[in-house]
């Protein structure tokens, strides 16, 4: 018995339908519009990324550099604190400036001569003060706050770093952080010289 020969590779001379070439294309389409707007939205992602780590940084920096500020006592017990460094000016000054002194209220919310510094997109600081300079990319905010219940021993420090945007009502209340800022709290107590 002889088996019939079939040909895989037979030539048909019919081909896509209209219909089958406009579904294939609408495919094609719409997969293409969900790419770019996947695009979009890790492009969006990215750079909330970069702000958040590069506010992080520089709160990191701030907050250093203010528990790295004279806060203890001396050889006979004397409290010692520093409340002239100024620490808005890199590299900071001796004096003129506002060191642990207790800030006034609301320096997290606003832009207070002492307990503020702007900083440009490459990390730079352009200094401090009420008036925000030409080129400012980030803004750090500071406050030191007594501890109630030892406010003689212990402060309470915090740092806000955004980016020079209107905030809007993030900043009533309780400073709310916004996605790509930073915000850190921490203590110094005072220790033995």
């Amino acid at each position: 018995m002889a088996l019939a020969k079939y040909n895989f590779f037979r030539s048909s001379e019919s081909g896509f339908s209209l219909v089958e070439t406009l579904i294939a294309s609408a495919i094609l389409a719409t997969a293409l519009i969900s790419l770019a707007e996947l695009f979009g939205i890790a492009i969006k992602a990215n750079a909330t990324a970069k702000n958040g780590g590069m506010t992080m940084i520089l709160a990191e920096q701030k907050m250093e550099q203010l528990r790295g500020l004279t806060w203890g006592f001396d050889a006979i017990g004397v409290p010692l604190t520093d409340t002239t460094t100024d620490t808005a000016k890199v590299p900071e000054a001796a004096t003129g400036g506002t060191g642990l002194s207790p800030s006034p209220e609301n320096t997290i919310q606003g832009n207070t001569d002492g307990y503020v510094d702007y900083v440009d997109i490459n990390g730079r600081s352009l200094g401090g003060g009420t008036v925000v300079p030409m080129g400012t990319a980030y803004i750090r905010r500071w406050s030191v706050e007594p501890l109630p219940t030892n406010p003689n021993n212990t402060v309470i420090l915090q740092v806000l770093v955004t980016r020079r945007t209107d905030r809007g009502v993030a900043d009533a209340g309780s400073v709310a952080r916004l996605p790509d800022e930073s915000r850190l709290i921490g203590v110094k107590t005072r220790k033995t010289q």
